[in-house]
């Protein structure tokens, strides 16, 4: 599959910098730090280390598994499974990354709905945002790059204006620093997976990469960058929120953006919401181009007829899901899935490989 992508249609390494956290950092960042501070209280802030260094690992074992297997995880698992076994695996695959649309744009689209325009209909912002998907992602990878451009430098500078609030901050919230049991931090890692999934999609735009074998750099330091955002904002919460105050918070972050004051505009929160749109777009459009490349190169189908059908349904489903409990359920079973994914199934695969190159040599 890598050797038959013409080179007009690949990016430079160094554009996985961006892809990667271009997927990872979404709408959840939001409320994260809330749902961290339930298990290891405001010692969590270790948790985001640890999920973050451990998906470093689990990206350079992607690269080894893909450059054994040429690129192609078609027909790694094939290799690997057997045809049934490994297409079925692939279906799989596939069909867990397009969830990552439909839960990024059904999330967003609650935000909306919440802080801006409580009146609005679902199904119109949906539509929206599966109009300007559709014509992103039938331009092609290129333009999906340039889409993770934009939402990584946005979300950059909607990040960066944290400082302000900082001014209230209490670092004693902090204190007693590592007062909690391995098990909890473990814990609390284990509900930061879901700001670090996006490292999956690997498996189907990398040959879309030119020079993979140098990339492998570019995509830890993406991860990184996500690693380094995470921690400040959750930080930033801890020293800004007493325990009992970001318990009853849904949105830490946009709690804080409400202390922000600008000359323009009275709440801040009214322009970084609709910015972080562009991030959302960025999320949406590359989960929905590797999905129906994906289920193209598995069944032989149009990309461009899938893309409309995986449209048709995130349209469905965003209008099925509305209550706050059902949006929050589907983002629960989706970290669920993706930790096994991520820490269970990938690590299986590569010491299959390995196994298997030691007994061939």
């Amino acid at each position: 599959m890598a050797n038959l992508i013409p080179e007009r249609s690949k990016v430079s390494p160094f554009f996985l910098f961006f892809l990667i956290p271009g997927m990872q950092v979404g709408v959840g960042v939001f409320g994260f730090p809330r749902y961290l501070a339930d298990e290891a209280g405001f010692d969590s802030w270790l948790a985001v280390i640890i999920t973050g260094i451990s998906t470093s690992v689990i990206i350079w074992l992607v690269f080894i598994i893909l450059k054994r297997g040429g690129g192609d995880i078609i027909e790694i698992h094939r290799n690997t499974f057997g045809k049934w076994i490994g297409g079925f695996i692939s279906f799989l695959m596939f069909l867990y990354l397009f969830s990552f649309s439909l839960v990024i744009l059904r999330t967003y689209t609650e935000v909306i709905q919440i802080w801006i325009f409580p009146d609005l209909s679902t199904w119109s912002i949906t539509l929206a945002y599966c109009i300007l998907a559709y014509y992103a992602v039938i331009k092609g990878f290129r333009v999906v790059t340039g889409l993770s451009i934009f939402a990584v430098i946005i979300s950059f500078l909607a990040f960066s204006s944290l400082i302000g609030p900082l001014e209230y901050i209490e670092v004693r919230n902090l204190l007693p620093l590592l007062d909690h049991s391995i098990s909890e931090y473990l814990t609390s890692a284990k509900t930061m997976v879901l700001g670090f999934l996006g490292v999956k999609m690997l498996f189907i735009y990398y040959p879309f990469i030119k020079k993979p074998d140098k990339a492998v750099k570019w995509a830890i330091g993406g991860n990184v960058f996500t690693l380094v955002v995470y921690l400040f904002v959750v930080l930033a919460a801890f020293v800004f929120y007493s325990p009992g105050q970001l318990q009853k918070t849904v949105w830490p972050l946009f709690t804080m953006w409400q202390i922000i004051e600008l000359p323009f505009i009275e709440r801040f929160e009214y322009l970084a919401i609709p910015a972080w749109g562009a991030v959302i777009l960025s999320g949406v459009c590359l989960a929905l181009w590797v999905s129906s490349r994906g289920f193209r190169l598995l069944f032989s189908f149009n990309q461009k007829q899938t893309l409309i059908v995986l449209l048709l349904i995130v349209f469905s489903l965003s209008v099925i899901f509305q209550t706050r409990e059902a949006i929050d359920r589907m983002n629960t079973v989706t970290a669920e899935i993706g930790f096994y994914f991520t820490y269970i199934y990938i690590p299986i695969l590569w010491l299959i490989q390995s196994i298997r190159k030691k007994g061939s040599s």
